[in-house]
């Protein structure tokens, strides 16, 4: 153990480890700082000196995140005008300026013991480092995201979160490439109004969204709330439209007794045969033929498996091996082309089958649709292009978005780059939306005034449906909209009659089950309120877990059926005298579970009338 020798002394730590003392623990901190800064100390090294305990923690371990600043000396930046127009000129490069001690990367700790300046104009003496832009203080996915400093801090948060369920080219080798679930926009577009870090991650080439455009007006109430009117005509031209890919496979598993399951096409003979219909788009290997169309419950691989016993005795007392029926079929609800089909081993050495299924999911009603800025919403209806709003030079907006949604979100950023989208598609540049340092508003309102149109956007438009020129001025431009992967066709669930629980007999839970829709508390609350007790009666009992029960009028329990002498008897006190009463399974459930806490519920039946 080392020990202070005096009390003043420091306590150097390496790696969380003690390793010795020192008289002056700044001082050496900056000595080692200054080290690192001529290269001769390894810029993996980060120095953190806490003043309260008065300890040095020299860290050089792994899975530290570290960022790089620029070093401010005497309220100067290191990084010169002249190291600039060398970095231009490709004399320098960012190794360089690590090696000259002109950047260096800080870990968490090390930050502690910084001032860092956002911009080259803020510095003051005390400054120690320079963000080397502005922008730097966002990470990947914020800086992305347009005029972010114009936005409330919670709609940033859900435009990130956002922004990673969009749709787009999610990989550029997605046709070579079997995954669970992928979907690829047909014609995806770069933002019009983008940022610097999007370009300088060269995102354009895995573009996921399209610039739409959007005028902010009400629209006959189908846009009430975050509802949008979409074109449909727009729709039909491609608007938003996306391919999903989906796979299924299924693989020859071996079983203890040396069976494996084949992959074959099922015979009449195998237990649990689903019928000729069933099998029809399999070729003769029991594999499905690319470009088939396919629907629900329809087979993919014909597969038969051995049977759960060794020896089945058939009917004329011979033992033999029966197969059963265990192909891989498509989930109810679901319907495509097969796109591939890709036969190959699998880890253990049997036969592996993956089979991609392609699906068109053109916009409709229910669609989930969110620009940049955290405003998102459904599509409330598909307007044909002759009934939707028109301009003068007979321009029909894509979007048509209630503006009701931007002032108590407080997206400006969104009026922003409406403003600077349209200003982008009349000048034919991208404009840059970089936070602190983009274009600007009076920017915009110079091309759009030199170009004739109105400076704020605004434009008269004409009623589809009249006819008639709408009296106010609409505020109308191009904005990057992205489609979300909430797609209607994939969460749109029925049920009449189906499985059911084998606990309780209600119905199943969820759409993979095929299960029904919860009708709970609150919704039996209303109906109580409405006084429609025999719609009660019908949802939380014909429509779930009916059931007659026996029950015995001597001592009230649960009777049974003898079937061996045909006759009702009760289990207690053996009396023949027992009523059917119609009850919920779940009641009959809570009685037994009553019975096993050694209680003894009793229903006592008395006549009616």
């Amino acid at each position: 153990m080392v020990k202070r020798k005096k009390k003043t002394d420091t306590a150097i730590f390496l790696n969380g480890r003690i390793v010795g003392t020192h008289p002056d623990g700044k001082s050496l901190a900056n000595r080692l700082r200054e080290r690192r800064r001529m290269n001769e100390l390894s810029n993996q090294v980060n120095i953190h000196y806490n003043e309260k305990l008065n300890e040095l923690h020299i860290l050089t371990d792994k899975g530290r995140v570290r960022r790089p600043y620029v070093v401010v000396e005497n309220g100067k930046s290191r990084l010169t005008p002249e190291i600039l127009a060398r970095l231009k000129n490709n004399e320098l490069t960012w190794h360089h300026l690590v090696k000259m001690g002109i950047i260096e990367y800080l870990d968490a700790q090390e930050e502690e013991d910084t001032l860092i300046a956002i911009s080259e104009n803020e510095l003051t003496p005390e400054h120690t480092h320079l963000e080397v832009h502005s922008a730097n203080i966002f990470g990947i996915v914020a800086g992305v995201l347009p005029y972010p400093e114009h936005n409330s801090s919670p709609r940033i948060t859900m435009a990130c979160a956002m922004a990673k369920q969009s749709l787009g080219v999610y990989s550029t080798n997605f046709n070579n490439r079997y995954d669970t679930r992928g979907y690829v926009m047909y014609y995806p577009q770069e933002p019009l109004v983008q940022t610097k870090i999007y370009k300088a991650l060269n995102l354009r080439e895995k573009a996921a969204g399209q610039n739409c455009i959007v005028a902010l007006t009400s629209y006959h109430g189908y846009n009430m709330a975050d509802a949008i009117v979409v074109n449909r005509s727009a729709v039909d031209r491609g608007l938003h439209r996306v391919a999903m890919f989906k796979t299924y496979e299924t693989e020859e598993r071996m079983y203890p007794g040396g069976q494996k399951d084949k992959i074959e096409l099922p015979t009449p003979e195998v237990v649990g045969f689903r019928g000729e219909e069933a099998y029809r788009y399999l070729d003769e290997d029991g594999i499905i033929i690319s470009e088939s169309e396919v629907g629900g419950k329809d087979v993919l691989v014909g597969k038969t498996s051995p049977p759960r016993f060794l020896e089945e005795i058939s009917v004329f007392g011979a033992v033999e091996e029966k197969k059963r029926e265990s192909s891989l079929s498509l989930k109810s609800g679901e319907k495509g082309k097969v796109d591939s089909v890709l036969v190959t081993e699998g880890p253990s050495g049997n036969r592996l089958v993956k089979i991609r299924i392609r699906s068109v999911k053109t916009p409709e009603v229910g669609d989930k649709l969110a620009s940049r800025h955290g405003q998102k919403g459904v599509i409330g209806l598909c307007a044909k292009q002759e009934d939707m709003p028109f301009t003068s030079s007979g321009i029909v907006p894509d979007l048509v978005v209630n503006p009701h949604a931007i002032p108590s979100r407080m997206t400006a950023g969104h009026l922003l780059e409406t403003l600077g989208g349209k200003a982008g598609c009349i000048g034919g540049m991208l404009m840059d939306a970089t936070a602190f340092s983009g274009n600007t508003e009076d920017e915009f309102k110079a091309i759009l005034t030199k170009n004739g149109f109105n400076e704020h956007g605004e434009e008269i438009l004409y009623d589809g449906l009249t006819g008639r020129k709408i009296t106010v001025k609409i505020f109308m431009g191009a904005v990057y909209y992205q489609r979300l992967h909430h797609l209607v066709s994939n969460k749109m669930h029925v049920r009449s009659r189906g499985p059911v629980q084998l606990l309780t007999h209600q119905p199943t839970e969820g759409r993979a089950r095929e299960g029904g829709l919860r009708f709970g508390e609150m919704e039996r609350d209303c109906l109580i309120g409405y006084g429609g007790s025999m719609l009660i009666k019908e949802r939380l009992l014909e429509e779930s877990d009916k059931t007659v029960q026996l029950v015995c009028t001597d001592c009230g329990s649960l009777a049974t059926h003898d079937h061996a002498r045909n006759r009702d008897m009760c289990p207690i006190c053996q009396s023949e005298t027992v009523e059917p009463v119609e009850m919920s399974y779940a009641f009959k459930l809570l009685l037994d579970e009553i019975k096993s806490l050694c209680i003894f519920p009793r229903i006592m039946l008395k006549k009616k009338g």
